[in-house]
Formats: structure tokens, sequence, C-alpha cells
């Protein structure tokens, strides 16, 4: 089991991170990763075939909001970009040029009315902001001044386009509150959808709002001392008791993306009974974690270094993974938000969720 950060790089050609999705989205490949035996060179077309009646497919139905902000303090440029709201109404933000700000300060947004004070500033670059619009005027102040806060090796020169509004957005989105799309819902059409529904796979949704630590890079070299940053989730008390169902029936819970997966982790108890949330969860999932609530997971391939690869390695076995992304590199596989997808089974589900008696 590996405790650094740097066993979890690998070098990825640049010509093979993903500018754009594939079109039409399920055309996208998929790489089979079976628990043993050779990986199998697929498309997102081809999930349906690979699931059984009785399966659930969890999707995050959050929708991302324009989060990238441009402020000013007198003549001083300020970069924000919204993190998650807080329960007084109040933004945690992420915050370029932190340091030209002190608390009481107040922040203007060009072509707007609308205004922000800074209640609080952290290490790091964070900070709590209360902007003088709330609820609908708050969306209305986003759409006239904020911009998609796509990730950065997503290279747009002049900003985001009108065509990236549209690509960066899953077909489950719901709630507004993400700073960045769930990427593996970005594969999922009607007709997908459609096609899983005709295999007799049951589909439910539910909400984590996926924050701007996303973006952050880990600088600890020793794992355990990375932060995470917080993000919303909720699951209803109907989705839970749907998710037990289905195990307590024999069926496998299959999570569409990492972002599903964190949140059933987090909600799931030591007996992998998933249970109703509605909070913040800053859950690190590594190498060494026992799985509680997912038996198949589906998601897009990862920055080396990051969280999230470091979570695939978890979940299907370090050695497992990085053969796995050694094929997908070899073989030309598109990497990131607007890139393909592998499809993976769980190395080390607790016993009592593999055998039923959880439920």
């Amino acid at each position: 089991m590996s405790d650094r950060t740097e066993d979890f790089d690998f070098h990825l050609p640049e010509t093979l991170i993903a500018q754009e999705p594939a079109r039409p989205r399920e055309a996208a490949r998929l790489l089979d990763v079976p628990a043993h035996g050779p990986f199998m060179d697929r498309h997102v077309s081809d999930l349906p075939s690979l699931l059984k009646a009785g399966d659930l497919l969890v999707a995050n139905d959050t929708a991302v909001i324009r989060a990238q902000l441009h402020g000013l303090r007198g003549e001083a440029h300020i970069g924000i970009t919204l993190d998650r709201i807080l329960p007084d109404t109040s933004w945690h933000v992420l915050v370029r040029n932190a340091r030209r700000l002190k608390v009481g300060d107040t922040l203007t947004f060009t072509g707007s009315p609308h205004t922000a004070t800074v209640l609080a500033r952290e290490e790091g670059g964070g900070a709590i902001l209360r902007f003088s619009a709330e609820g609908s005027a708050f969306d209305t102040f986003l759409q006239d001044v904020g911009a998609l806060a796509l990730p950065p090796y997503i290279h747009r020169p002049d900003g985001p386009t009108a065509q990236d509004a549209k690509d960066y957005a899953t077909i489950f989105a719901e709630h507004k509150g993400a700073v960045a799309a769930p990427t593996a819902g970005l594969h999922f059409t009607p007709a997908l959808l459609e096609a899983v529904d005709a295999i007799g796979a049951e589909r439910c949704t539910l909400t984590l709002h996926v924050g701007a630590g996303t973006f952050l890079p880990v600088r600890e070299n020793d794992i355990s001392k990375h932060h995470m940053h917080a993000e919303r989730g909720i699951i209803t008390p109907e989705t839970a008791a749907r998710i037990n169902a289905v195990r307590k029936a024999g069926g496998r819970i299959i999570a569409v993306g990492t972002t599903s997966l964190r949140l059933l982790e987090s909600a799931a108890d030591e007996n992998g009974i998933v249970h109703p949330f509605d909070d913040v969860t800053s859950i690190f999932i590594r190498p060494g974690y026992r799985f509680r609530a997912v038996d198949m997971l589906m998601t897009n391939f990862h920055l080396p270094r990051s969280t999230l690869f470091m979570l695939v390695c978890a979940f299907a076995g370090e050695e497992r993974m990085r053969a796995a992304y050694a094929h997908a590199i070899q073989t030309g596989y598109r990497f990131y938000s607007y890139g393909d997808a592998c499809l993976l089974r769980c190395a080390n589900l607790i016993e009592a969720h593999r055998t039923g008696e959880s439920a």
C-alpha cells in the first residue's frame, strides 16, 4: 500500500487530454476493467450490456453554476472561485491575490450593482464572502457576471464558450451548487438511459455539490497529510431506502462517478447500510480504505498524483489501475473531464456487503 504522492504519478502525453467531449456523448470509449483477466475496449453505449436486471445506477444530480468571478477592490483585480454556500448563506471561496484582501473589504463587480463583503480570510487562499444578492437575485448575478470554472487543462484562451455551457452539464443536473461537473455523468443521453431501463436496471440520484477544492493539487508527499475540502451532499431517506432494498435483493450498486461514490461511502455505516445524509463531507479515499456501499464505479480517467487517481487505486487495486491506465495511454484513450471512461469492480468490499449480511 503506497502512502507517497509520488507513487501515484504517471506520464500522460498532452495530446491525450480531451478538449471537447465525444459526439454523441455515448460514443466515448469505455475501458472495461474486470476484477481479473484482460481489459476490454468498449464504448459507453455498451454499458447497458454490462448491467443486469436489479442493478442500481446512482448518479449525481448537482448542476454547475457560473462560479468564476472577477472582483475589484479599488483598482486591484481579485479572482474568485465560489466553493460552497454556508448555512448562513455566506460563501466559502478560493481567492487569487488573497493577500490584497482584509476583513471588512468590499468587492465590486463590473456590470453589476451587487457587491461582496470579506467576512474572513484563511491560510492558503480561502475566504468567506457575503454577497449583497441572495436567492434568485444571486442566480441572476452569476448569469450576468460569472463564468464556468472550467478545469485548467481545458484550454480556452478567451474563456469558456457557449458550447462549453452545453457540454459541461449532465443530463441528471437538477440542483444548482457545483463548481465542477460530475464528469462521468457527461456521457449519458436519453437514448442511453432508455437502454439501461430496457435491461431492467434501476436508476436514482443523489446530490454532491463539487467544490473548488477538486482543482487543487496534492502538495504533501505524505498523502495522509493532505486536507480535503468539504463538499455539501444530500441523500434523501427515499433514496437511501431504495439503495438498501437493492442490496437486500442481491442487486449491485453502480456509482456514476467518484462524487457519487464518495457521498455513498460517507453515508454508509460499518455494515454497508446507507443512511439519509444532509451534511458536508471531506472523505479522503485512498489505498487501504475498505468500501462499504459500492460494487462498481464508472468514472473518467484522472490526473497523475490526484486524490481521484488514489481513489480508483483504492477501489480496484493499485496494480490493477496502474496497468489499466498504462493500457489506456498506450491505446489512445482520452483523459480528464471531456474524455473517455472506465468501468471498475471493487476489489475490497466489506464481507458483510458482499454476502448480503448487511441487509
